[in-house]
This record gives structure tokens, sequence and C-alpha cells, in this order.
């Protein structure tokens, strides 16, 4: 049994995403929650590309007839992707995170919470070393200027205004650690998902469809709350998810890096007018990597370069004009792939998979 799932914390590993190990095997045990054995044996046999289950039998060495309903059930509970498309399904390996994790919104245990909360850095640490992440950080809307060379796969609203089938989900960050009793109280509803991923997510019954004005409203208020846009990381994304740095573990562990600005994938950083600033310390107090502190002697806001992430929250909360967003150099500047499949197979060559 052991070995089952062995077998297919490798096979995730092996995704662009991965699945790395740890000395304590806790990826293991999150893989025994999650799949039966039966299930495990079968995902061993998925590709990240979408398959018939006649094809899918064939390498397992299945009767199609016997295996289609152990995907579709796969496919109900997050465990793969299954998608039917005039008639014909088709079944497709997820990775791990963006992918199995998110779909367990509806499925969360006290046990899998603590299994993937000790998991969870272990995770973030093996994306440390890739150039290209899977989100990205674009600027909440109060704080973009006309100086800034902002594209328009950069501005928030607009990114909306294109979607033509938008889903929000509950944010599975916040929602585990409010079951755990450390929710942060900032919106629950706060996960955009766009096109044929918002289809697959109604098909689960995981959130709820939106209009284009009710998710703008949505961003709204979580911009009032702090929180942080950070897409998937293409010029066409498939999801907006709306971030704090208390419960989501990206942030939450990117946070504990000595310069988050070396690690997340945006254009923008925050500066200081020092003869506006009146060392009022809102910017200080909503910044979600401590990248603002007071100079001591004058209370000036400074800017730690290296920590800044150019979310643009702290321009949102000064009343006095001090704060904006500047484009970083040139040789820093960060151009997403067009597409998520792009975005994935970068990662992939930048791990070495092919």
């Amino acid at each position: 049994m052991e070995d089952v799932y062995k077998k297919l914390a490798i096979h995730l590993d092996n995704t662009p995403g991965g699945y790395p190990k740890t000395e304590s095997k806790v990826e293991l045990r999150i893989l025994k929650r999650l799949f039966t054995i039966e299930e495990a044996e079968l995902a061993l046999s998925l590709v990240m590309m979408p398959e018939p289950v006649e094809a899918i039998a064939l390498r397992a060495k299945k009767d199609p007839q016997e295996i289609r309903p152990m995907l579709i059930e796969m496919g109900r509970k997050g465990l793969s992707l299954h998608i039917n498309r005039n008639g014909q399904d088709t079944f497709m390996l997820l990775q791990f995170v963006v992918g199995i994790w998110e779909y367990q919104v509806n499925r969360l245990t006290p046990e899998l919470i603590k299994d993937f909360n000790e998991y969870a850095p272990y995770f973030i640490k093996s994306q440390e070393k890739h150039k290209t992440q899977q989100l990205r950080v674009i600027p909440v809307t109060k704080s973009v200027n006309t100086q800034l060379n902002i594209m328009d796969h950069e501005r928030l609203e607009e990114l909306i205004k294109t979607q033509s089938k938008i889903l929000v989900a509950p944010c599975i960050c916040r929602k585990e650690h409010t079951m755990m009793g450390k929710g942060c109280g900032k919106i629950e509803e706060a996960c955009l998902i766009f096109g044929g991923g918002a289809y697959i997510y109604e098909s689960r019954g995981i959130g709820r469809t939106i209009t284009q004005e009710e998710a703008l409203e949505i961003v709204k208020k979580g911009v009032k709350q702090g929180l942080v846009p950070q897409p998937s990381n293409s010029v066409k994304p498939v999801n907006i998810c709306l971030c704090c740095s208390c419960c989501c573990q990206i942030l939450s562990n990117i946070k504990k890096h000595e310069a988050p600005a070396r690690i997340v994938n945006s254009n923008f950083q925050a500066r200081v007018d020092p003869d506006e600033c009146t060392g009022c310390q809102a910017c200080e107090d909503i910044c979600p990597m401590d990248a603002i502190e007071m100079n001591g002697t004058d209370l000036i806001a400074m800017v730690n370069t290296d920590r800044c992430i150019g979310c643009g929250l702290c321009v949102t909360v000064c009343e006095f004009d001090a704060m904006a967003l500047r484009d970083k150099e040139d040789m820093e500047r960060w151009e997403p792939p067009q597409t998520l499949v792009e975005t994935y197979m970068n990662i992939a060559k930048e791990k070495g998979l092919f």
C-alpha cells in the first residue's frame, strides 16, 4: 500500500507544480487521506493532457467500463480533471497545487488541514528556485498612476471586464484557517475563476456564478481589507485570487523570506515622497510583506525594495499622496506567458522535466 502512494507522490512531483518529499512523509499522509488505494493506482496512469477512458485503460491495463465510474468519481472529488465536451468524457492528471488542493475546499477536515499546514512550507520552498511562478502579483486599481508602464494584463479591472463567465469560490486558505479557529475575518468568497475553469468548478458544486459587476464589488471589498490580487501567471489568466498574508499559504510563506521581491513575479514597487510623508504609518500597517518601516528620527516611511511586491495597497491608504508605485527597471520586469499552458511548459523546462 505504501509503495502505491510513494509512486503517486513521485508522479505528482514530476508535474510542473511539483510535490516534493519530506522527512516526516507528511506528503504521503495527505495522499492517503485523499485517495483510496484503487484511486491512487489509477492516478498513476493519468497524464497532464485530457484523454478518453480507452487511452487510460490501455495504459493501466484495465477494462474501460471498469474504470470509467472511478474516473468520474475522482473528478467529482477533485483528484483529477474530468471534462465532458459534446458528450465525450476526458480525464487528466491534476498537479497538487494549484490543482488538487484547491478542489478540496468542500472536503476539508481538521486532520487534512493539519497535514497540509505542515507540508505547505516545504512546497513553497520548492517553488522559490523557479523563475516562473504559478501566480503573479498585479497592483490594485487605485494605486495605478499615469506614469506607470502598465499593460492591460496588469490592470485588475480590465482582466475582469474581458470575462464572459465568472465564478467566485471560497478561498481555501481562509476557510481552513477559520475551521481551525485562526481565521482573519476577511472575505472568504475571494477566488475568481474564469471561462472553462468556472464551468468545471460549477459542475463540482464549488462556488457560484456571478456577473462582472459583482466581481468588481468583491475586488473593491477585498482591497479595502488589504487583500493582494494574484492572477494565474499568464497574459490570459484563468483565475484571480485575493490573498491575505496571514492565511494565504503562498504569501504567508513568502513573507518569511528575507527578500520576497526576488520570488514574486511583479513589475512594480512602492516609493515614498519624503516631502509629503507625515509619518502616519497607515502604509506600514497595511503592507502584506512588512516592506515599509518608519525612519526612527524623522518618522518618514521607508520602503525595503527587497521586500516590496508591488501590490500598491500602501498607495490606497495614503491620504497625503506620499506613496506611489514606480516601474521596476527593464532588466527586472516580468513578461508573463500568453497562456497557462505556456506558463507550465516554462516551469517544466526550468525544473528540467524535458
